[in-house]
């Protein structure tokens, strides 16, 4: 699971939202695998969505994916990770806070699976690592007829969602003079 974590650190290190909740660059490099670790053994682990994939002994990327009606954290969730949050966060559990808050106040109520995280170490983006693991999960997706959601926090990889068939919805603009997030959503096929 660490490992997983790391990679995902470095994959979102320089990415606008988490850039915006920890301003400072070796602040963020230290709290980014915390951040993806309570994510992981707070949730995702339980929804049975993690997925990673490798290069040779490596993990090169990991998604975290939530099944219908599984995207929002249980109050248990919330209470245990509480501790691992404000580790995690430290002095910007706010900022986090408003992140979380403001995209549940914008998620979709229809049935849907949730991409919550998807990234690349950025030692293999490029190679394909991000493709296997989206292929890997519409497939079964599509074997269910069931429509996708995730947000984009960089704008640069809208185009790349959507030649996966993900359709822009929105903006979602943080408070505080937070970036912008895309909601994106893919119709059932």
């Amino acid at each position: 699971m660490s490992e997983a974590c790391a990679a995902l650190a470095r994959a979102f290190h320089d990415d606008p939202v988490t850039v915006w909740m920890f301003p400072d660059a070796r602040a963020r490099t230290k709290k980014l695998p915390r951040l993806f670790a309570l994510l992981l053994r707070y949730h995702h682990l339980g929804t049975g969505g993690s997925e990673v994939a490798r290069d040779g002994a490596n993990i090169g990327a990991a998604a975290m994916w939530d099944p219908p009606g599984r995207w929002r954290y249980s109050r248990l969730e919330e209470l245990r990770a509480i501790p691992a949050l404000l580790l995690a966060f430290g002095g910007r559990v706010t900022a986090g806070r408003e992140v979380a808050q403001t995209m549940q106040r914008n998620h979709p109520e229809e049935p849907h699976w949730y991409l919550a995280v998807i990234g690349s170490d950025p030692s293999v983006r490029g190679k394909g690592f991000g493709h296997a693991l989206m292929s890997s999960r519409l497939d079964r997706v599509d074997d269910e007829h069931a429509p996708v959601y995730l947000e984009s926090s960089n704008p640069d990889n809208v185009p790349y969602y959507m030649r996966f068939g993900f359709d822009v919805t929105g903006k979602i603009v943080l408070p505080n003079g937070g970036p912008t997030i895309w909601p994106m959503w893919r119709a059932p096929r």
